[in-house]
């Protein structure tokens, strides 16, 4: 059923398109007085597209989004210069800006090669407790290692105090598997260097070199000395706190906000005071606080334009994917994809927080 309707919208999007109506709208007023945030994660070095299409995407899909924005001759801003002129009402016309999130390694190696080669502007939001710590992220390292083990059968006592065999040949076994490791590791309280030895032992269980995806650094963020290079040939290094979470605790909050902005400025000797919610995890009471740490703008991961209506503090974005058509990435670019009723896909994989 989901395959049919996807392939009824595209169907669509098409007729929308032979039709002219693509055309009016991307050239309307009513477009020219919205910003379109696009959203990325993870580009592929290796197979990660392959085992979360939602959260990474193929060199080759994300070239084929980078001709797409040539071809539709959007005018593409740093996040900056286009935050104030969309509240200044002075945006051009098909407005986009580009923003990854998290800050992993393949950014480096994979993304902004292929976004320099067409000179567009990009805002990478960095975690920087995994910039310094430099070794896979616990939580999204388990869930990958689970799908790359899935021909296995997981005995699963060590990894979740229970005494049982577990199959990994579904998603949804394997989500259960996930929760139950990260929740034993909670309780016991492992330091970010015995979930390293954890997460080498479950690539061990489950016949998974680990030292070679060490080598290949999958999964891993990128270092201070190669987010210093991104800054100096001009990306953007905004906030995304520095362990990945957002504790309703005002104070420790504002010490996330407080870390990950001494991070980047010693970094980058530039201050961040643009903010991304960590797994699009946001609460009405975060707006004060992120206003006294002196925040211009944070982004979300509700799914639409950015207009003067919306709160600086709530800007939606759209998250492109590997399983997105061509005709409907287009659609967002020239805004015709509101006109359609979607179904609601979760921000973020269940991967949970980074410590």
């Amino acid at each position: 059923m989901t395959s049919m309707l996807k392939k009824l919208k595209q169907v669509t999007l098409q007729s929308l398109k032979s039709a002219g109506v693509s055309a009016l709208v991307q050239d309307s007023r009513w477009r020219r007085q919205r910003l379109l945030i696009l959203a990325y994660h993870g580009i592929s070095m290796l197979d990660e597209h392959e085992w979360n299409g939602s959260q990474y995407m193929s060199p080759e899909v994300l070239r084929s989004r980078m001709m797409q924005l040539q071809r539709s001759r959007c005018a593409v801003l740093p996040l900056g210069e286009a935050i104030e002129r969309l509240y200044r009402n002075d945006l051009p016309d098909r407005a986009v800006a580009l923003t990854f999130d998290d800050g992993w390694a393949d950014f480096y190696h994979r993304a902004f090669p292929i976004i320099s080669e067409f000179g567009f502007p990009v805002t990478l939001y960095l975690t920087t407790f995994y910039s310094y710590y430099n070794r896979p992220v616990f939580d999204v390292v388990c869930s990958y290692l689970l799908w790359r083990g899935r021909d296995r059968l997981l005995h699963a006592k060590e990894f979740t105090d229970e005494e049982v065999s577990v199959k990994l040949a579904t998603l949804d076994a394997r989500e259960a598997v996930l929760l139950k490791i990260r929740a034993l590791a909670a309780r016991q309280g492992l330091s970010a260097e015995e979930k390293h030895a954890r997460g080498r032992a479950l690539a061990e269980h489950l016949g998974v070199d680990y030292d070679e995806l060490l080598e290949q650094r999958l999964l891993h963020n990128v270092t201070p000395a190669e987010a210093k290079e991104l800054s100096n040939r001009g990306v953007d290094v905004q906030l995304h706190t520095h362990r990945h979470r957002t504790p309703l605790n005002r104070d420790l909050f504002l010490r996330e906000i407080e870390d990950n902005r001494k991070c980047i400025s010693e970094i980058t000797g530039k201050e961040a005071v643009h903010f991304c919610y960590p797994s699009g995890d946001y609460n009405p009471q975060f707006l004060p606080w992120l206003s006294e740490a002196g925040i211009k703008s944070a982004t979300t991961c509700e799914v639409g334009f950015a207009s003067r209506a919306s709160h600086p503090l709530l800007l939606p974005r759209f998250l492109d994917n590997n399983t997105m058509a061509s005709i409907e990435f287009e659609a967002w670019l020239t805004g015709v994809s509101l006109a359609l009723p979607r179904r609601h896909v979760p921000a973020h994989a269940p991967v949970g927080e980074r410590l």
